[in-house]
């Protein structure tokens, strides 16, 4: 069985009730829920935190999974610890956003991660969660 782990970073865990212009009034939990669903013969784990080191933590525990998505939220262009993390990684990383960074704020359109992460998704909604996991088991 592929195991493959989500990790959401600050602010995810209100997804659902914030900013619902742009996140969707679905709440992840209910979302993983039916990705489990969706992907019965895939093992998912989801971790979600707001601390940076609960983030890079858990990256270095899911190492040697078949793949990690990562939306780290705002650590995404403050965050050269993570870049760092994912370079150290022996697993892919693809790093998703719910919201199109390039159609937001200036400061959003710059991702520290993304060139340590083998991928990029931004803009499709929670669907790039699903894109993501498409990609690492195919």
């Amino acid at each position: 069985m592929k195991r493959i782990a989500i990790v959401n970073g600050v602010n995810l865990g209100m997804t659902g009730s914030r900013e619902t212009d742009i996140y969707g009034f679905v709440s992840f939990d209910e979302f993983v829920a039916k990705l489990r669903l969706q992907y019965a013969d895939c093992q998912i784990d989801y971790f979600q935190s707001d601390d940076l080191s609960e983030v890079v933590r858990a990256l270095r525990d899911f190492d040697g999974c078949d793949g990690i998505i990562l939306n780290p939220g705002a650590f995404t262009h403050t965050s050269i610890i993570l870049a760092d993390t994912i370079k150290s990684l022996k697993t892919k990383v693809i790093e998703v956003h719910i919201s199109n960074l390039f159609g937001r704020e200036r400061f959003r359109r710059e991702s520290f991660i993304a060139a340590a992460c083998c991928g990029s998704i931004s803009g499709f909604g929670l669907k790039g969660y699903e894109l993501a996991i498409f990609s690492l088991l195919h």
